[in-house]
């Protein structure tokens, strides 16, 4: 079975029992404190690693979340790592907030300029995404910085990509002088 195949059944299962138990936005708060602690290089390495053993495993997370998460959090988490999926546990994660979006109609936009915008630019943006049929009802912006852009933008939503950065239109003429 296919890893996103196996990320989306877990994630839509631990949707299911969060909304039944009127938890969603409680798993919701740990799912995205997971999904931070994912960013620590370690702690996706013992996810990840075949070596450590799952009751290793649930131990470092007991240690790490117990005191913070909910229960129906813990006991999804026990049951991913009991099933010997717990590599997968960051891949659940993600599909889990990406069907949370989709019911709350969430429309997460990552911009990445050049140099940092201000908080008015990134509102008007905000607002113009609101205006477009292309977005939900609701829109989160990621703001990033890349130099390496040069100038102007790259959007990215709902697996779409526009690049009107100077970089990319650079490219562009390199490979048309090349022909």
């Amino acid at each position: 079975m296919s890893v996103s195949r196996i990320a989306t059944r877990y994630a839509k299962s631990l949707v299911d029992l969060a909304k039944e138990q009127n938890k969603l936005d409680r798993v919701k708060t740990d799912i995205d404190s997971f999904l931070g602690a994912t960013e620590n290089r370690d702690f996706e390495v013992m996810l990840k690693s075949p070596i450590i053993p799952p009751d290793k495993k649930q131990q470092v997370f007991t240690a790490l979340f117990k005191e913070n998460f909910d229960e129906m959090t813990m006991a999804f988490l026990d049951i991913v790592v009991r099933k010997n999926r717990a590599e997968h546990l960051e891949g659940i994660a993600h599909a889990f907030v990406k069907q949370y979006q989709q019911m709350n109609k969430v429309s997460t936009v990552t911009l990445t300029t050049a140099t940092a915008l201000s908080d008015e630019a990134i509102n008007q943006i905000k607002s113009k995404f609101l205006e477009s049929s292309d977005t939900s009802e609701k829109i989160n912006i990621i703001s990033k910085v890349n130099p390496d852009l040069i100038g102007g933008f790259v959007v990215e939503f709902d697996d779409k990509l526009y690049d009107a950065s100077v970089a990319h239109k650079l490219e562009q003429l390199k490979k048309e002088f090349a022909n």
